[in-house]
């Protein structure tokens, strides 16, 4: 369904109630014709201190993420966009798929975008073989970051796993230190740089992080918009969120 507003797609974005920075920059990206409907998945405990941690917030988000999915599906959207990355990257290759298949069910069969799913389609459009990685992640979850990617036929060259001690602090990381995580992953074999974590506010700094270096630097936001589109047959090109919206 299409509504007055959003006549060439009306996106369901589910994301975690701790999250402030995805609807930001998503409405940021938004062309004429679009429109995003958020689903919050309740959050209990947002503590991300230890591994031990982040493996429960996961498993609790999957808990409730059903009753998001059902709230953003009585708007009558005609596609799912996960607004969270670390649940997509879970279990490599085969735990994507499932994820995207687990998200299928809880709407009754619409497509999906996931980070995951978003990356790997970066990584086919810029022919990118090695990559580094940057993530708000404790090791639990840059290890399954570097098993996807590693799966998926990349080369990680190097992760910088920011280790961020709760789901909201993620997004107080400023733009220099993300650059600077970049900068720590990058080397004169790396084809391409990549940011997994959705509440770190990356676009931009990633997208002037690309003119510095002069190859390509994709944040997962930006990533994620673009598949959505795309997938929908949304072939807008715009500027000011780095080469993938500009050239692909």
């Amino acid at each position: 369904m299409v509504g007055l507003m959003a006549n060439r797609a009306q996106f369901g974005l589910i994301l975690p109630s701790t999250n402030t920075s995805v609807e930001a920059e998503f409405n940021a990206m938004s062309v004429p014709g679009v429109s995003w409907h958020s689903g919050r998945i309740f959050a209990a405990n947002p503590d991300l201190s230890t591994s031990e941690a982040m493996e429960s917030f996961l498993e609790n988000l999957r808990t409730e993420m059903k009753r998001a999915v059902e709230s953003v599906c009585h708007a009558k959207v005609d596609y799912l966009v996960m607004g969270m990355s670390a649940e997509t990257f879970w279990g490599g290759k085969d735990g994507a798929a499932e994820f995207v298949s687990f998200m299928g069910e809880l709407s009754g069969g619409l497509g999906v975008t996931t980070g995951a799913a978003a990356c790997e389609a970066v990584l086919k459009a810029y022919g990118a073989k090695t990559i580094g990685v940057i993530t708000p992640y404790q090791p639990v979850g840059d290890q399954q970051v570097i098993d996807f990617f590693t799966q998926v036929g990349a080369k990680v060259h190097a992760l910088e796993g920011l280790k961020c001690a709760s789901a909201t602090s993620i997004s107080e990381v400023t733009a220099e230190e993300i650059k600077t995580a970049f900068r720590n992953v990058d080397g004169p074999e790396v084809d391409l740089l990549i940011q997994a974590g959705t509440n770190l506010l990356a676009g931009k700094a990633a997208a002037e992080l690309e003119v510095e270096l002069g190859k390509p630097v994709v944040a997962i936001n930006t990533a994620t918009v673009w598949h959505a589109y795309r997938s929908n047959g949304i072939k807008d090109q715009f500027k000011g969120w780095g080469s993938l919206f500009e050239e692909h």
